[in-house]
């Protein structure tokens, strides 16, 4: 499958929706022993692929009340979330559920800071754009520190210029010929990240406190970054403008994140491969493979170059034909302090190098500070990070934890154990011999590495959220490139186009423990229909069961909330995305309920919980764009001048805007409480 014929196919209706399609094609050659294949040998093939659950498979997911209790009584005797389930539906504009308000707090384009210029789409500039909110707002991150101020911090993943600029459309169809150096300059400064302080105004509202000296946009255009940890200097960082392998020009593709227990901001870097050109393509706008360039095994490996931009045509850094190097300055995790705008951001290398959907942090029984990080990619990984040392209340020795500690990869079993193993240079095959000269190498390759290990491949894990008696949950997206054959006991179906969720349980409930045990919550998709093979507890509605979750967090209850991302695949459900709650415990377990759902063509990301529960943020970005054809009414793809909807503004001339929603209980009190 070339990138020419999957740009070309009408199916796909603008950038976002090919990239999607190209990265479906896995990078990784090590599929002898995937997910799906454990899962088939642990529950058994048939039942996986026919729907059917034995009363075993059963009773390990729902519990075994869930065989014999009656239906009506078990529902209402167990729910630990009160609300009125909002009814599934796709249109032009969100809904929340009865009783609770949903507020936009922040627009592509608002100012940030009190001086920033109003936002005008028909005459944006990249000056303008640094000091107005980013595009497509991913990964929502919210803390209050000791001396009471409250900030927001929020990802900005990626752009679509097709409903971004005016009298422009689809660009990669066209080679990028109508982009110019201003209009990539823009869509540069959309990317990164945003900070900004909260205070609540005289009706307790959450509201952007502009003149705060916190606020600020972070970008490749005007944020340096620094390096930590066995790669920092590595030569394998070097370029042209950075003889000491040291700085980073910003960051990109930033997805989901987290927060530090200590109130630091990471950024994950997913899919940085996308932004790296090459003028070395065939007449199918194929790459052509440089087989001399010493870099060619781990472009291979990560995707290397992706050319969905055109940056690399305006910027020698982002062409590897200039600068073969660049690309391994990206797809780290990156820190960020909200309260020091002068410090540089670190990227922490020892956290090592792939498409990371997220950072979520917790701490160990013995003080020690856990990341947990999924490898957003059709057969890859799943990984952790322990730090040597352990929290304290220093937070600039908090931020060494980042630089010293070990990045485990997880190995999957039938038997419902799962082993984190060590990448560690010298240990096993991790060693010169296999191209490993140091653990530097181990932490720019750290696929590669993973490889070696044996590490489970997985139906593109997303969001991993950690609870503090050693709980974590898993997102799978989907994997519609796994084959009959390909099935195991964690990944238990071919052309998994709904994904599911496995809740990993650490050995002792210590999130540092290198033993485990796993089990799947649920099997994503529609119950109704037998071959999608769904799993979910017989109790969830109609309204209730979701496909391709995505990201996730747990309320200050330890309730579990998840998002949804299909795509332009929406369709296939007939669901807008949106923002689920979903029972992991007791006669419930598996129950799931919808609570609020995105215009057409948005993904839902973060969510994140503030104020002990009482506020949720939510962020909907590129709404009016993903799956428009299936729009009843519309029925096309949009445009800047024709979307599909123009939330939330629903203004004559004004394109949909990606936005940040806050959530609140109609007077007041604790979401779903």
């Amino acid at each position: 499958m070339s990138r020419k014929s999957i740009i070309d196919d009408p199916q796909y209706g603008n950038k976002a929706e090919a990239f999607e399609a190209f990265d479906d094609i896995p990078t990784n050659p090590n599929l002898g022993n995937t997910i799906g294949d454990v899962i088939n040998r642990r529950y058994g093939r048939r039942e996986v692929m026919r729907g059917m659950l034995g009363v075993s498979a059963t009773t390990a997911l729902f519990g075994a009340t869930a065989l014999t209790a009656p239906r009506q009584a078990a529902a209402a005797a167990a729910s630990r979330y009160d609300f009125d389930e909002l009814q599934w539906g796709n249109d032009t504009t969100h809904h929340i559920a009865e009783g609770y308000d949903a507020r936009v707090l922040l627009r592509w384009g608002d100012p940030i800071t009190a001086d920033a210029p109003a936002f005008d789409p028909m005459n944006q500039t990249a000056e303008a754009q640094l000091q107005q909110f980013g595009y497509n707002n991913d990964y929502v991150g919210f803390w209050t520190y000791e001396d009471g101020r409250s900030v927001l911090c929020v990802n900005h993943e990626y752009t679509n210029e097709e409903v971004m600029f005016p009298a422009l459309g689809r660009q990669d169809n066209a080679d990028f010929a109508g982009m110019t150096k201003e209009l990539v300059d823009i869509e540069i400064a959309a990317h990164g990240g945003t900070v900004v302080e909260l205070a609540k105004d005289g009706q307790g509202a959450w509201q952007v406190k502009l003149d705060s000296p916190l606020n600020r946009r972070i970008s490749p255009l005007n944020t340096d970054m620094t390096f930590s940890g066995p790669a920092a200097g590595h030569a394998r960082l070097r370029t042209g403008d950075d003889a000491e392998g040291m700085r980073a020009a910003g960051t990109i593709n930033n997805c989901a994140g987290g927060m530090t227990p200590w109130g630091t901001y990471l950024m994950a870097e997913e899919n940085f491969h996308g932004y790296f050109w090459t003028d070395n393509v065939d007449a199918e706008g194929k790459v052509v493979a440089d087989s001399g360039n010493p870099e060619a095994t781990s472009y291979g490996r990560y995707g290397v170059p992706g050319r969905w931009y055109a940056w690399g045509k305006f910027y020698d850094a982002w062409n590897v034909d200039k600068e073969p190097n660049m690309p391994n300055k990206y797809g780290w995790i990156v820190e960020v302090d909200p309260l020091d705008p002068d410090a540089m951001p670190v990227k922490h290398t020892a956290l090592g190098r792939f498409r990371h959907e997220g950072a979520e942090t917790t701490v160990a029984p013995d003080g020690r500070l856990v990341i947990y990080s999924g490898d957003d990619n059709r057969f890859d990984y799943v990984y952790k990070y322990v730090s040597a040392g352990i929290v304290s209340d220093d937070r600039a020795a908090n931020s060494a934890l980042l630089s010293d500690g070990t990045l485990y990869v997880a190995r999957f079993d039938e038997d419902g154990t799962v082993t984190w193993m060590p990448l560690v240079h010298g240990e096993g095959p991790l060693t010169a011999e296999n191209g490993f000269n140091d653990q530097g190498d181990v932490m720019i390759d750290t696929r590669l590495a993973a490889d070696l290990l044996g590490a489970t491949p997985m139906d593109r894990p997303e969001d991993i959220q950690p609870r503090g008696d050693g709980t974590a949950v898993v997102m799978l997206t989907n994997n519609t490139r796994r084959e009959v054959g390909d099935e195991n006991a964690a990944n238990p179906r071919a052309d998994n186009a709904f994904g599911h969720i496995l809740e990993i349980k650490e050995d002792g409930g210590d999130h540092a423990a290198t033993t485990g045990t796993w089990d799947i919550v649920v099997r994503c998709g529609d119950p109704e229909i037998a071959d999608v093979g769904a799993m979910w507890h017989p109790e969830t509605s109609e309204s209730g069961w979701f496909g391709s979750p995505d990201n996730c967090a747990y309320d200050a209850d330890g309730r579990l909330w998840i998002s949804t991302d299909q795509g332009g695949n929406w369709g296939k459900t007939g669901k807008s995305d949106g923002l689920y709650s979903l029972e992991t415990e007791g006669d419930l377990r598996g129950h799931s309920k919808l609570f609020f759902r995105c215009p057409v063509g948005g993904e839902l990301c973060g969510p994140y919980f503030g104020d002990d529960g009482a506020t949720l943020f939510l962020a909907v970005q590129h709404p009016g764009t993903d799956g428009t054809k299936d729009l009843v009414g519309f029925a096309r793809n949009s445009t800047f001048e024709d979307p599909a909807t123009r939330w939330p503004d629903f203004a004559e001339g004004m394109p949909p805007r990606p936005s940040v929603v806050i959530v609140t209980k109609e007077g007041g009190g604790k979401i779903a409480g």
